[in-house]
């Protein structure tokens, strides 16, 4: 008999050792987020990333989708992906909405549920609302944002979104899975009403402490995340006071997880009119830090979740979709290179490096950053002065060479996104000045202006903000676009008149110096559409003084091409000086008005800015208001596909003082990712710079746009 029990005990302490040592190989390690990108083709699909610390994200699969939307919607396209860990600690439940906004607008009606046990297979199932519950959910117009959460008390995973009907605001509502998270057991009951009859998406429920905090999107009322708190998982939801996002931008999208080991959480949220995620830190659930700083992602998602996984499951989704391209090389951090023009071919094997002019190129340390999960075996200084240099990176038992050969390019003059760039020389400071669109925000939804000095067209030094719409502009804070300026000396004193676009109006600021401060006038110079004019907006302010006559001239517009004097004061309009001029009918914005040899050139952008084919055209006058002569070839500077340029346009031209050189400055798409973002390229711009010149007879000569930049002013 007490063999018996020593044996007992032998196989129960076995047993015990045997589920110590399983739960120590199931301790978390890394993080997954999975997300979609946008509302475009494509973009409405689930894509993973992987984290180490829950800081840091590196896409998978390069960024492309790890399930086809169209095989498991019924729209084609998935958004909102919510991901948990079930209570047995091996399945995966997931849930996303089932919409493609291409065709459906914001209209739909169904969501689907998805499990895996290895992150990387999935079963799925549609949930079509109105055809599931016809009775009572039959006028229903918008399944938005699913998530799901396990009832310990029923064992059971409730499921929960919000839906919108024929009346009244988005309500959060929620019902059981069946056993095999294959549909509804049970019909959908109201979760949480807003108390203001606010609209409420996006739901997203922690467990914390004996409550169930739901975090939500107040869709009216003010916007913004707030929070509801309750004692049971699905009912009795009481709002609290305040919201809980760190950022006066639009939000949504809210998600709140732990971190490993550790007794803070993270609430993050889409920023999504801002093209960008924001994280915050709390230990209470009540009070955030904002942590952007420590953030970074090589992707820009949308809308989607994080949870824990173990470094067994990690290395699983390393095996399946780490691959070995483009997308392992997170950044360079040298100084020298310019890190938004790296082109990284995985089919040539090849990486073209541009470097800031004057980089030593014979002892150059590229610092090259990688993912967690690649190796790079080349690292240290290199010496590129005599041709490429072979890099190689490993994987997964994997390896792969990329030969790395280094440019001094000086194009884009900026670094970083700008467009619509207005460039003048001071007679005050002997600098040249670049006011640009400040770029690089969804939506053009940029909300100030900066400026850029150079003594000599090459080098470029960020002077700052020099106007910000909501710290400066009382009529507009938002849509900074298409400024303008010119010196004027007045009075003996130098006085600087900045002309821009806000909310679709065109204002006035003056300083006393080129870098400002700039004091807005207090109200637009131009905010109605001119008479005669037929659709369009008030935009693309270009101002220019005679040299004839002295007197001075704003234009402006988008389908329409508009020209007022100004009064001696830069700041009012002359009365009764209205004009509209007719460049034809390719004229789309952007005005720009030089004197040369006794001809007035007028240039405009034709096409879209998203559009690769945006370019500038041309006409001639003998007056600053027309009427205009369109040669037969009258193109500037269009796209160049072979050297990977698209999108030029929005030009502004520079002479160089008591000289016939001359200067186009004017934006294109990124390169060389532009061309393969879509409509986003036309928000994510550069700044570049290349000679222009002319013909005999005055005419223009097609301007070659150029990589390699211009190396002086000569």
């Amino acid at each position: 008999m007490k063999l018996m029990k020593l044996g007992y005990k032998l196989i129960l302490m076995c047993l015990t050792v045997t589920i110590l040592y399983s739960c120590k190989e199931a301790k978390y390690t890394n993080y997954l987020f999975t997300y979609f990108t946008g509302n475009g083709p494509g973009e409405e699909s689930i894509r993973y990333a992987l984290s180490r610390n829950g800081y840091n994200y590196y896409a998978l699969n390069n960024n492309q989708p790890i399930i086809d939307s169209k095989a498991i919607s019924s729209s084609g396209g998935v958004r909102d992906p919510h991901i948990l860990r079930g209570a047995d600690g091996k399945t995966f439940y997931m849930v996303v909405t089932d919409l493609y906004v291409t065709e459906q607008g914001w209209n739909n009606y169904a969501m689907i549920l998805m499990k895996s046990t290895d992150l990387i297979n999935w079963t799925s199932s549609i949930i079509n609302i109105p055809e599931t519950y016809p009775k009572e959910y039959g006028d229903i117009k918008r399944v938005w944002a699913p998530q799901t959460i396990y009832d310990e008390k029923t064992n059971q995973y409730m499921i929960y979104w919000s839906m919108l009907g024929n009346e009244g605001p988005d309500i959060i509502y929620y019902a059981y899975a069946n056993k095999d998270f294959t549909g509804l057991a049970t019909t959908p009951k109201q979760l949480f009403y807003s108390p203001s009859n606010s609209a409420c998406i996006d739901g997203d429920i922690i467990y914390n402490d004996g409550k169930y905090h739901l975090f939500f999107k107040n869709e009216s009322a003010g916007g913004g995340i707030r929070q509801a708190v309750s004692d049971k998982i699905n009912e009795g939801y009481v709002q609290l006071d305040g919201f809980f996002d760190q950022t006066d931008a639009a939000v949504e999208g809210s998600g709140i997880f732990k971190l490993i080991d550790s007794d803070e959480y993270i609430l993050m949220y889409d920023m999504y009119t801002s093209g960008k995620y924001q994280f915050t830190k709390t230990k209470d659930l009540q009070n955030f830090t904002i942590v952007d700083d420590e953030i970074s992602m090589n992707f820009h998602p949308r809308h989607g979740t994080v949870i824990p996984i173990t470094e067994e499951e990690t290395q699983a989704l390393i095996q399946k979709w780490g691959l070995l391209d483009k997308s392992a090389f997170v950044n360079f951090n040298s100084d020298a290179v310019r890190t938004h023009n790296v082109d990284i071919n995985d089919e040539a094997g090849t990486m073209y490096i541009p470097v800031k002019l004057g980089t030593d190129i014979t002892n150059l340390d590229l610092k090259i950053q990688t993912v967690s999960w690649v190796n790079l075996k080349t690292t240290g200084a290199q010496d590129f002065s005599k041709g490429a240099v072979d890099y190689v990176v490993e994987s997964a038992g994997k390896s792969k060479t990329y030969k790395v050969s280094v440019h001094e390019d000086n194009n884009p003059v900026l670094s970083g996104f700008y467009a619509d760039p207005e460039i003048i020389y001071s007679q005050k400071t002997n600098k040249y000045y670049i006011y640009p669109t400040s770029d690089g925000f969804t939506g053009w939804s940029g909300t100030y202006f900066k400026t850029f000095s150079s003594p000599d067209l090459i080098n470029w030094t960020d002077e700052g903000v020099i106007l910000d719409l909501k710290k400066d502009v009382s009529w507009a804070d938002r849509n900074a676009w298409a400024p303008c300026a010119i010196e004027k000396k007045i009075n003996g004193a130098y006085k600087y008149f900045y002309y821009f676009t806000a909310a679709q109006k065109i204002g006035v600021a003056v300083s006393d110096n080129p870098t400002g401060p700039f004091v807005d006038s207090g109200e637009p110079l131009i905010s109605e559409r001119p008479e005669g004019a037929k659709g369009g907006q008030e935009i693309d302010p270009d101002i220019f003084t005679d040299p004839v006559s002295g007197k001075s001239y704003l234009y402006w517009g988008n389908g329409h091409m508009a020209c007022v004097e100004l009064n001696d004061d830069m700041v009012t309009i002359k009365p009764n000086t209205l004009k509209l001029l007719n460049p034809g009918n390719t004229f789309r914005e952007g005005t720009e008005v030089f004197y040369r040899n006794g001809k007035y050139y007028f240039m405009w952008s034709e096409d879209d800015t998203r559009s690769p084919n945006y370019r500038v055209r041309y006409a001639t006058s003998d007056a600053p208001t027309g009427p205009l002569n369109i040669p037969e070839n009258n193109i500037v500077i269009e796209k160049r596909p072979e050297d990977g340029i698209y999108g030029t346009g929005h030009n502004s031209v520079i002479q160089t003082p008591d000289t016939d050189t001359w200067h186009i400055v004017y934006h294109r798409f990124n390169r060389p990712n532009g061309i393969t973002m879509g409509r986003a390229a036309g928000f994510n711009r550069e700044v570049c710079i290349d000679k222009l010149e002319f013909n005999a007879d005055g005419s223009i000569k097609p301007v070659k746009p150029t990589v390699s930049g211009i190396k002086s002013i000569e």
